[in-house]
Order: C-alpha cells, then structure tokens, then sequence
C-alpha cells in the first residue's frame, strides 16, 4: 500500500498552464505504473496519462500534445504537466498506482483543477 498525495490545481484561465504533482509514501522504484486520473461534475472518472518504470507512456485522445507525464523515483513524485488547458479540463484530478489495463489499489484524496474566465 502507498499514500499519495497531489497539489498544484486551482483556477487558471484558458490557454493557461498548471503543474500537478503526487508524492508518494514510499519508493516508487518498485511501482511499475502511475497513473493521473480526472473526475468531472456528472462524469466517470477517466484516465488522462500514465507513466511506467521504463518511462513508457500514454495518454487519452483529448490531452494528446498538451499534457506530459513524468515521474522522479528518487523523488518519490509523479507530475503532470498541463498547458493550453480548455474549460473543459475542469475536474478533480487524482493519482493513483495504475493506468490503461492496470486497476489502481491505491488513489490520492484528488485537487481540483477548474479552467475558466
């Protein structure tokens, strides 16, 4: 088991940039995927990117070429980084030890993240 906590969101104008990070309660030597993960108002949750041990990465169709992923092991950290963000951005967003194909076991308590003017 981990904990994870994120920090970084708040309220940015569109076209604006924000900067996620998640800090993890242990090595994340060992933890083969991180995953960040969006909830918006009356939506599922959905995963946004993942990262793995050998920095393979994915993300969904709609943050293609406008978010990155990263990791830091010796950090203990995932960080996601967001630029050119849309309204439509706007949600509670979560880390979690998991991504495309791989349920998490464990999320963060999420950061809010609302894009508006």
């Amino acid at each position: 088991q981990v904990q994870l906590v994120e920090s970084g969101g708040g309220l940015v104008q569109p076209g604006g940039s924000l900067r996620l990070s998640c800090a993890a309660s242990r090595s994340m030597f060992s933890i083969y995927i991180m995953g960040w993960y969006r909830q918006a108002p009356g939506k599922e949750r959905e995963l946004v990117a993942h990262i793995t041990s050998g920095d393979n990465t994915y993300y969904t169709e709609a943050v293609k070429g406008r978010f990155t992923i990263s990791r830091d092991n010796a950090k203990n950290t995932v960080s996601l980084q967001m630029n050119s963000l849309k309204p439509e951005d706007t949600a509670v967003y979560y880390c979690a030890n998991g991504g495309l194909g791989v349920r998490p076991r464990d999320w963060g308590q999420g950061t809010q993240v609302t894009v508006s003017s």
